[in-house]
């Protein structure tokens, strides 16, 4: 009988973790600025019930210059299934707008989801960004440079942590002239060529003590050498400054794969990704 009662248990636990993620709601295209255009919105997958959630943020990459928040793969599923809000949004691209200009966009969309959290089960005091490649870089800088959240109306305090994704422009002058590695033309066409603006584009240049910068997660392929030496050199100011900065390698990633494969199982980043959201939320 004893056996028979746990068996029924287990069944009724599978069922309803897969009913859970099989009633996963999902949001598309909601505006988060004025007038309503397609770069300027955003999708929002929430679980079926619940309050306070923790809210995943995720900025998609295309070299500054395309993508879509719907290239998303695994990854709502996988953590809305454990409990998360997950939200992804578009911006707008060079060369319509400049890095300002989409930073801009991606703190009036973490706006827009602090304000409608709780319509969506989420906690707007628990936001998570999360960006790979062009979105690392916009995830990075929205998180160690308070002025554009300040524009909202918003301060970092708000953010539990953020996780870029495999890039190696948080120091952009470093990688175009000081690192080594061979120059990629599209970061002159995006960065510009004026060493001031370089620096206030670069993550790196507005970390300093006392800021309330989150704590960081710091993806990169490990075979590439540049993503690898910016994320170590990123990470140790990071640590300078006091802020928490784990490093993760992704082993036989590609630039693609390792965000395309964040939420599968047995996936190595995937598992690190889950500990660094449990161990900075408040349940």
């Amino acid at each position: 009988m004893r056996a028979a009662f746990w068996l029924a248990a287990l069944s009724i636990v599978c069922i309803v973790s897969s009913v859970s993620a099989a009633e996963m709601r999902v949001f598309r295209d909601r505006p988060y600025a004025e007038p309503k255009v397609a770069r300027r919105t955003l999708d929002v997958y929430a679980p079926a019930a619940g309050q306070s959630r923790p809210i995943v943020f995720y900025i998609h990459g295309g070299g500054w210059r395309r993508g879509d928040k719907g290239a998303v793969a695994k990854k709502p599923a996988a953590l809305v299934e454990r409990g998360y809000v997950f939200v992804s949004t578009n911006y707008r691209f060079v060369p319509e707008v400049d890095v300002p200009q989409m930073a801009g966009d991606i703190a009036k969309a973490i706006r827009w989801t602090y304000d409608h959290a709780a319509e969506y089960g989420g906690d707007p005091n628990q936001i998570f960004v999360v960006g790979h490649s062009a979105g690392a870089h916009l995830a990075a800088l929205v998180c160690t440079d308070d002025r554009y959240l300040k524009a909202e109306g918003l301060s970092l305090k708000i953010l539990r942590g953020c996780v870029p994704i495999d890039v190696s422009v948080y120091d952009i002058p470093w990688r175009l002239s000081e690192s080594g590695f061979a120059p990629n033309p599209n970061f002159t066409i995006i960065f510009g060529d004026d060493p001031a603006k370089q620096r206030d584009y670069s993550p790196a240049t507005h970390v300093s003590p006392g800021k309330d910068i989150p704590p960081f997660l710091l993806f990169y392929v490990a075979s590439r050498d540049d993503t690898k030496a910016a994320s170590a050199a990123f990470a140790e100011r990071l640590t300078q400054a006091g802020v928490t900065a784990t490093v993760v390698a992704g082993e036989n990633k590609t630039h693609t794969s390792i965000a395309n494969d964040l939420g599968t199982p047995d996936d190595a980043p995937t598992s690190a990704l889950l500990k660094f959201l449990s161990d900075n939320s408040r349940r």
